[in-house]
C-alpha cells in the first residue's frame, strides 16, 4: 500500500501560556508567553520540522486564540484539515510555570476534548504508518471514546499505533478508569514512551524502572522507551531486547515544557527513516537537546 501521510496524531491542542521568570510555583509566576501547546499538537509540529507528513486531528474554539493556534500550525505547512472549530466551546488554555523540572501547571479544559468518531476519517487512517495520542487527549469524553475508536481502526489497518503514556491524575482524576484505558490502549500493540514520574503516577506508588517496563510490556506494548531525563534513555522491546542510551551533552537554555515532545518526534521520525533501534533512541535525545538549548519555539526546519 502507497503510504500518503507519515503519521495521524489525535489529542490536544491549546495555548500554554509559560511564565517568563524561572519559577516553582504558578503563585510565584506574573507575567505569561503564549505558544502553541498540546502534547500530539507539539509532536505533530516537530515531525513536521524534521520533514514528515502529519495530519493532526484536534478541537478549538471559534475564536482568536483558536485562529491563533491554527495560523501557527499552517505556518509550518502541517495538515491542519483535521482540526475542528467548536463555536459552543472557547480554545483550551494551560497556564505553566517555566522550570528546568516537571512544571506547575492548571488547565483550562473547553473546547480540545470535544473530538468525535467521525473526525478520525478512515481513508486516511488506512494511508498512515503511525497513529500516536496521550492520556490528555484520552481523560475526557467525547474524545476519549473516539481517540480508542480511531486506534482501533488504525490497528485493524495494520497501522503501527505509538502513545506518550503522560498520566497525571490533576487532568484525569478516575484513576480507575485511566488505568483501563491505558491497559487497552497497550493491548493494541503501541510504541509506549513514558519516565519515572510518569510511572510513579500510573501505578500510584514509587516503583523500579525495571516493573513498570516490565509491567508495560505485559500489557501488550510493543516497545517501552523510558526516559530518564540526564540520565539518558533505557528502550525495551517485547522481543527482550534493551539497552541504554545516554542523554546528549547540552547547555540548558530554554524550561522543559515540550521536551518530551521534542524527544518522541526524534524516535518516531527516525523509525518512519527505517533507523535501528538504538539511532531512533540517538535522534530522540538529539532532538530532545535542540528543544532544551533553545529559548522560545524551535525552528521552522530542522535536520538530525
Amino acid at each position: 500500500m502507497h503510504h500518503q501521510i507519515d503519521i495521524v496524531v489525535v489529542g490536544e491542542l491549546l495555548v500554554d501560556l509559560i511564565g517568563h521568570e524561572l519559577r516553582e510555583e504558578l503563585f510565584r509566576t506574573h507575567s505569561f508567553r503564549r505558544f502553541q501547546g498540546g502534547s500530539p499538537a507539539n509532536l505533530g509540529a516537530n515531525l513536521c520540522r524534521l520533514g514528515k507528513n502529519v495530519h493532526l486531528v484536534a478541537s478549538v474554539g471559534a475564536d482568536g486564540m483558536g485562529k491563533y493556534l491554527i495560523h501557527e500550525l499552517e505556518m509550518l505547512g502541517l495538515d491542519i484539515s483535521g482540526v475542528k472549530k467548536r463555536a459552543a466551546y472557547p480554545t483550551s488554555l494551560v497556564l505553566l510555570s517555566r522550570s528546568h523540572g516537571t512544571p506547575d501547571f492548571i488547565a483550562y479544559r473547553e473546547a480540545d476534548h470535544f473530538i468525535y468518531p467521525a473526525d478520525i476519517d478512515d481513508q486516511i487512517l488506512k494511508s498512515a504508518k503511525l497513529y500516536h495520542t496521550t492520556c490528555f487527549g484520552l481523560s475526557k469524553q467525547p474524545a476519549q471514546a473516539s481517540i480508542l475508536d480511531g486506534a482501533k481502526r488504525a490497528y485493524n489497518h495494520g497501522v503501527q499505533l505509538s502513545i506518550d503514556l503522560n498520566y497525571a491524575p490533576s487532568i484525569w482524576p478516575d484513576y480507575e478508569e485511566a488505568r483501563s484505558v491505558m491497559q487497552y490502549y497497550c493491548e493494541l500493540e503501541p510504541f509506549v514512551k513514558v519516565s519515572q514520574d510518569d510511572c510513579n503516577r500510573i501505578f500510584q506508588k514509587e516503583i523500579s524502572e525495571t516493573e513498570a517496563i516490565e509491567t508495560i510490556l505485559d500489557w501488550g506494548a510493543k516497545l517501552v522507551c523510558f526516559t530518564k531525563g540526564k540520565d539518558g534513555s533505557h528502550l525495551a522491546l517485547n522481543t527482550g531486547e534493551n539497552f541504554t542510551v545516554p542523554a546528549e551533552e547540552i547547555t540548558v537554555k530554554g524550561d522543559a515544557t515540550g521536551a518530551g515532545d521534542a524527544y518522541w518526534s526524534g524516535f518516531l521520525s527516525a523509525w518512519l527513516d527505517g533507523m535501528d533501534w538504538k539511532n531512533c533512541v540517538k535522534s530522540a535525545g538529539k532532538m530532545a537537546a535542540i528543544k532544551l538549548s533553545i529559548d522560545g519555539p524551535m525552528p521552522e526546519k530542522i535536520h538530525l
